[in-house]
């Protein structure tokens, strides 16, 4: 593994992204617990807060293959927000070696990254996701993205979510918004209902372009931009009131959500597959969820 794009400073400052913007999220998403004031039933519980448990990978021989550190949040806002990094190394398998860019010539792999889902307790404040990675093979890209999965998806939201992201795209040369929006779409989509798992955002990956700074910098800001925009959103619905019949139809969404991660999904795949943490790679599974 030679490529410059791999070397042991540019791991360094990935990884060390990676958990700042963590430590960013959970500060943000834990003053929405206290400041939350609305009629739901968990309201007059106590603020949640984070609780981080690390877990270790053993490699192929037995030996230290890096780890993570799980970061859940069960609270009266959010039911269940996970904010998990990782940092693991390795050998794919001969099965799927074939899949990733660079695996046939050296099985052998370096990953790290954040990954982040948000089930509110609210049927009116939206579900989220958002995951920045940075992998390194005989070759080596960052990838990522944000999306929004709303129950009563509504227009200016919508907007506001994706501004952000187009925002965030727009000051970066090495990014292509309508490429990456596009992709979303295509890429969060549930074939076998003919129906998007949400209102999108912004999906890319294999992002490459011989200039690490600037690969590096854009996939920094992916995650600043969730960041502004979703504790925002969800500070201007987490007060609301709703029914029975509301609280039934975010069971159901969620529902579709299980649905997307358990057959489509390819982190869960690579997750599995490269021996990460159950726990973690699950830890996307909404809570309290129905089908009709």
């Amino acid at each position: 593994m030679t490529d410059p794009f791999g070397t042991d400073e540019h791991k360094t400052r990935a990884t060390e992204w990676f958990a700042q913007l963590r430590d960013d999220l959970c500060a943000a998403l834990e003053a929405a617990e206290i400041d939350v004031e609305g009629p739901n039933p968990a309201s007059s519980e106590e603020p949640a807060t984070f609780e981080r448990q690390k877990w270790e990978r053993p490699d192929e021989t037995g030996g230290h293959g890096g780890g993570g550190e799980m970061s859940i949040l069960r609270g009266r806002v959010f039911e269940k927000a996970g904010v998990n990094i990782s940092t693991v190394s390795g050998e794919f398998s001969e099965e799927f070696r074939e899949k990733i860019p660079g695996a046939a010539e050296d099985p052998r792999f370096w990953a790290a990254g954040i990954s982040v889902v948000i089930h509110p307790r609210s049927p009116f404040v939206p579900a989220a996701h958002m995951n920045t990675r940075m992998i390194v093979t005989t070759t080596g890209w960052f990838g990522g993205g944000g999306d929004l999965t709303p129950v009563f998806p509504e227009e200016e939201e919508s907007q506001r979510f994706h501004r952000a992201y187009k925002q965030a795209c727009d000051a970066h040369a090495v990014a292509d918004y309508e490429k990456y929006k596009k992709w979303c779409d295509d890429y969060f989509y549930l074939p076998h209902r003919e129906e998007p798992r949400g209102i999108g955002g912004i999906f890319y990956d294999n992002l490459s372009t011989g200039n690490w700074e600037a690969d590096f910098a854009f996939t920094q800001d992916v995650g600043r931009a969730f960041l502004e925009v979703y504790p925002t959103l969800a500070r201007t619905k987490m007060d609301l009131s709703w029914t029975d019949a509301d609280r039934q139809a975010q069971k159901i969404k969620r529902g579709r959500y299980v649905e997307f991660n358990l057959l489509y999904d390819r982190g869960t795949l690579f997750g599995l597959k490269t021996g990460g943490n159950t726990e973690a790679i699950l830890m996307s599974l909404p809570p309290d969820t129905a089908w009709p």
